[in-house]
């Protein structure tokens, strides 16, 4: 056994994890060692899910909705800073067993892969004792570059399912993303599988990342319409308030409309931003602006914060003891002693309990002066600009298309990304995207060819968007998007953006560079590979990065 699966919790699967190798003692995010073995032993089981549901399927059954919703919010709970509640983990993990246990009787044969075969123990002891067959690193037989390609696989289909949740929510539904959810993660348990299966198992996500974002993508277009350029004010304004947090567009309407006429002004926070741009949510007033930055920056935003917070998909942090009772979470959001507003059977939510919080701390006392930047560059708005954008470009007042995104985090490295934005040419248009904007999105970068240089994409599935838009200018050129003038400098956190990166993958983006530091998860052979296939890179400094792409 290697000796990583006798430590009190293994977990490598975001951009900060300790020493940049794994978190044993606590996570680097706040979660316990208790909730990380519960999470790894509910994702245990939720392959176990998958296999019975692939069999049942391969018999002609239909795939369950209860299956795939189950299987959805747990791979969505257990993303970074998600859900911190070991008793919802522990209920999740008894109904794990439940839907397992009717999924075997309707097969009617126990399925020989140990994930299948497990028995959940009926006590707590019993099932944290049983955590440690479900750790990363407890069967030290898997080749570790199939181990590294499965951690890949898994991390990604966390994402997606964080995204799936989303549309979900809309009512909009992917058959195909839901039936390859089933499918990968079964794989997952396949160790009849070689290396080359995996690299086209690890394909086959990243098409489900795409697909699935295409299918939220649409969700939001049709429900709120096509976001447009809006002006967003960053400062704040004189009365009660909520602070809605997150990425779920629908949970931000439902709050509109329960405060609508009740004088609390509601502020968008980080990943929610783009709400601003959507004609459905910018028709309310009483949806003021945008408050704070991205989400490391929480615990310093929110301490003295005269209102209430919502927070509605990832990005929670451990609530300090300033505001928490001020805090509320949604969805499979959860930490323990926070309060949940739940979803009612008719899928609406009650959100009176925080408004009349809200209005009872009374808010702000007075109205800052406005500052104001732009948000809503879809696809759809970025792409009715082409022939304008195209033009410039013949003319040479356009010289490079820059992708600057992603997830943002607390490392001082990170500072990158303001330096890069900061040093791309006077000439050159930025878009960017996800939380990773706010290293830069306040500052002024002016105009290019009658465009502003620096254009908002949206949130981190909107990576559908930055894909459309560069493959909608390659059309028109009659090249590939390989053949654009286009670099893109992500960066990530957490499993979302393991999902974007696997789709850009897939449609075959070649020369992202990728930052601050590579997955832990990755190996040194797999990195190769992807270096080899796909120019993938790490970053180096901005002023290196900026010299090699426009050689000069």
């Amino acid at each position: 056994m290697d000796e990583r699966a006798t430590t009190k919790m293994f977990c490598f699967q975001c951009e900060q994890t300790a020493k940049g190798t794994g978190c044993t003692i606590q996570g680097v995010c706040g979660k316990t060692a208790e909730v990380a073995n519960l999470q790894a032993l509910l994702l245990y089981q939720v392959k176990g899910i998958a296999g019975y549901q692939k069999h049942l399927k391969d018999l002609g059954e239909k795939m369950e909705e209860e299956t795939i919703e189950f299987v959805e919010d747990s791979l969505f709970m257990t993303l970074t800073n998600v859900n911190f509640d070991p008793e919802e983990h522990y209920l999740q993990l008894k109904k794990s067993q439940e839907l397992k246990d009717r999924l075997e009787k309707k097969l009617g044969r126990v399925l020989p892969t140990p994930e299948a075969s497990y028995r959940l123990g009926s006590t707590r002891e019993e099932i944290l004792k049983d955590t440690t067959r479900a750790r990363i690193f407890f069967d030290d037989t898997v080749d570790e570059d199939i181990r590294s390609l499965r951690e890949t696989i898994k991390l990604g289909l966390k994402g997606v399912s964080a995204y799936a949740h989303q549309a979900r929510f809309l009512g909009y539904e992917n058959e195909e993303v839901s039936q390859n959810v089933i499918e990968l993660l079964e794989a997952l348990t396949d160790n009849s599988l070689t290396l080359e299966d995996y690299v086209a198992q690890m394909l086959k996500a990243g098409e489900t990342s795409y697909k699935i974002m295409e299918t939220l993508d649409r969700a939001n277009n049709e429900t709120y319409e096509a976001p447009t350029p809006h002006k967003v004010n960053v400062q704040v304004k004189k009365g009660p308030f909520i602070v809605i947090s997150g990425h779920d567009l629908r949970d931000l309407e439902m709050l509109l409309q329960q405060t609508e006429g009740k004088g609390v002004n509601i502020y968008t926070h980080g990943e929610m931003i783009p709400s601003h741009g959507y004609g459905g949510l910018k028709k309310y007033p009483h949806l003021v602006g945008n408050y704070g930055g991205a989400w490391q920056n929480q615990q310093k935003e929110f301490s003295d914060l005269p209102g209430c917070i919502l927070m509605t998909t990832n990005c929670l942090m451990r609530p300090m003891k300033s505001y928490e009772d001020r805090i509320y979470t949604t969805n499979v959001v959860g930490f323990e002693g926070i309060r949940h507003v739940k979803k009612n059977s008719d899928g609406t939510k009650d959100f009176s309990e925080i408004i009349e919080k809200a209005i009872e701390h009374g808010g702000f006392t007075e109205d800052e002066p406005v500052k104001e930047i732009l948000v809503g560059f879809g696809h759809k708005t970025t792409l009715s600009y082409a022939d304008k954008i195209l033009e410039a470009v013949k003319k040479g007042e356009i010289s490079h298309f820059f992708v600057i995104g992603g997830c943002d985090g607390a490392k001082p490295d990170r500072d990158y990304y303001t330096k890069f934005a900061l040093g791309v040419p006077k000439d050159a248009i930025i878009l960017t995207l996800a939380c990773g904007k706010y290293r830069f999105n306040k500052l002024d970068f002016g105009e290019v060819a009658g465009l502003p240089r620096l254009l908002d994409v949206g949130q981190c599935n909107d990576s559908y968007s930055a894909i459309r838009i560069a493959a909608g200018l390659a059309e028109k050129l009659s090249v590939t998007v390989n053949d654009l003038p286009l670099s893109l400098i992500i960066t990530w956190y957490e499993q979302k953006a393991v999902a974007d990166l696997l789709a850009l993958l897939y449609v075959g983006v070649q020369g992202i560079r990728l930052g601050p530091t590579l997955p832990a998860f990755v190996t040194p052979n797999i990195l190769s590979f992807l270096s080899k296939e796909y120019r993938l890179q790490p970053i180096t400094t901005p002023e290196k990065d900026l010299q090699d792409i426009l050689g000069s």
